[in-house]
């Protein structure tokens, strides 16, 4: 087991929000760096700070109560949200496969280098966790959506650590009808320095994000 490994193992199991998950995880990974270059071997240092349950154990004991209800009901969020997109995905979908999905060249409504610019510029506030901004380019039912916690989780469940990102794949998208609403539905992959991840986007007529899917 390496360092990160370890301090892995025991930021999984303390139950707080994602972001004080990441400020533990990067305090106790600069401690632990800093013993290692300062002579002392990893299995000792491991050895005398505990096993993962322990440490944890005392972080969760600091933690206060209202904390932890949030921490859970990001928890139940995080299972939530996902299959209220796929429904929606689901629903979009059935309209996609059947002659409701036009071609974006011939479209009344979008763009397509307008549509591939605003997927990319969600991508990158994305990145720059610029929240506010997000949820003011969204329609109302997405805001509640586009917070720190929910996409931390969420980045989560593809990897801990992303890195930088490097580079945006080919753009793929389509409009598609709905009832008597319109959508530009776009995807896009996105490599970044630890790990891929493919973005489903979707925008309104007025091109304001309707829908996030990242798997």
């Amino acid at each position: 087991m390496n360092e990160k490994q370890y301090v892995n193992a025991i930021v999984k199991k303390i139950k707080c929000s994602g972001i004080r998950k990441k400020e533990i995880k990067k305090q106790l990974l600069t401690d632990i760096c800093t013993r290692v270059k300062q002579g002392e071997k990893l299995d000792v240092i491991i050895s005398q700070m505990g096993t993962a349950k322990e440490i944890a154990d005392g972080f969760n004991e600091s933690i206060s109560p209202e904390e932890k209800k949030r921490y859970m009901r990001n928890k139940v969020l995080k299972i939530v949200v996902p299959i209220v997109i796929v429904m929606i995905f689901l629903v979009l979908y059935v309209y996609w496969i059947f002659p409701k999905s036009v071609d974006i060249e011939q479209s009344k409504y979008f763009n397509k280098e307008q549509v591939e610019t605003a997927m990319k510029d969600t991508v990158e506030l994305l990145d720059a966790e610029d929240y506010s901004a997000l949820q003011e380019s969204a329609i109302p039912q997405m805001q509640t959506v586009l917070s720190a916690e929910t996409m931390e989780d969420a980045k989560e469940a593809l990897s801990d650590d992303w890195g930088e990102r490097k580079q945006f794949g080919a753009v793929y998208m389509a409009e598609v009808i709905q009832g008597n609403k319109h959508f530009a539905i776009g995807e896009v992959t996105v490599t970044y320095e630890n790990v891929s991840a493919t973005y489903r986007l979707t925008y309104d007529e007025d091109m304001r994000l309707a829908g996030i899917y990242v798997r």
